[in-house]
């Protein structure tokens, strides 16, 4: 099944993927659960801006969504919260 063919996930299961996916390709050496949905990932993680690009180059991998210049922000990318926001307004469009 293609990603575009996918049921839409719930939120809770779209913020599980995001965080299975950040710790995957950030190597963070932390349990994907652990990290908390309002939890600034820059202060907590460490998360710099070439991780942010990793998890943009992620995020279009895996959701098969476009972030756009115009959508980059230390703030959009800052919890799995506003990251699962950007998802969701990017599959909509």
């Amino acid at each position: 099944m293609d990603k575009e063919d996918r049921p839409m996930a719930s939120e809770e299961q779209l913020k599980r993927q995001l965080r299975q996916m950040i710790v995957a390709r950030l190597f963070l050496n932390v349990e994907p659960d652990d990290i908390a949905d309002d939890a600034n990932l820059m202060d907590t993680y460490g998360i710099d801006s070439v991780n942010l690009f990793e998890i943009v180059v992620g995020l279009e991998d895996e959701f098969g969504i476009s972030v756009a210049d115009e959508d980059f922000s230390a703030d959009t990318f800052a919890t799995i919260n506003n990251i699962a926001a950007l998802v969701k307004r990017k599959r909509a469009e």
